[in-house]
């Protein structure tokens, strides 16, 4: 779902459509990184891993292909489904920020159900205050910046800051292996 110069401007806004989709419906975001972190899978694995019931399902796959985040592999019983790459910056309208929105960061909204501290930052800060903590989550797991340093800059609590770094621990780490991988198959 990466975007060029000559896509139609509809196509663009149905991509953001159906981004926003998934940062609005944590269970959504949690299908799509279980479909991306496991690159292929069936609905019977889907409700196997994630425990949802079989119509619930169904119903977040079709959904997810409907909108174009996930694509059928294998139109053979049983179809097999894999999340494209999603890789959409938004750009604030007085444009002084930006925000990438990363299979990592619809990641880390799908845990907000089971995860009460991304639950309550998100609250707290919204989606766009998640997505700039995961930048952050990235850079301390680099060493490159502390809890401390982050509470400073976005002006919060240096425990708010330490536990959404700690709630994102996972995310980042579970990314980075990912991409990690995904780049060695590819050299």
């Amino acid at each position: 779902m990466e975007h060029t110069a000559n896509r139609a401007d509809g196509d663009i806004i149905q991509d953001f459509l159906s981004v926003a989709a998934l940062l609005e419906e944590p269970q959504l975001a949690q299908l799509y990184a279980y479909l991306s972190q496991e690159g292929e899978a069936t609905v019977q694995d889907v409700m196997d891993d994630l425990e949802f019931a079989q119509g619930t399902a169904y119903s977040y796959v079709n959904r997810l292909v409907d909108a174009g985040v996930v694509d059928i592999t294998n139109d053979e019983q049983p179809r097999k489904y894999t999340a494209l790459e999603i890789d959409l910056t938004v750009t604030t309208a007085a444009g002084d920020r930006e925000y990438t929105i990363t299979p990592a960061l619809i990641d880390a909204v799908g845990r907000r159900e089971t995860n009460a501290d991304i639950d309550t930052y998100i609250d707290r800060h919204g989606v766009a205050g998640l997505a700039t903590a995961l930048i952050y989550a990235v850079a301390r797991e680099r060493g490159e910046v502390t809890h401390r340093l982050m509470a400073e800059d976005l002006d919060i609590s240096p425990l708010a800051a330490e536990m959404i770094l700690q709630a994102l621990r996972p995310v980042v780490h579970e990314h980075l292996v990912c991409t990690f991988r995904k780049s060695a198959v590819k050299t």
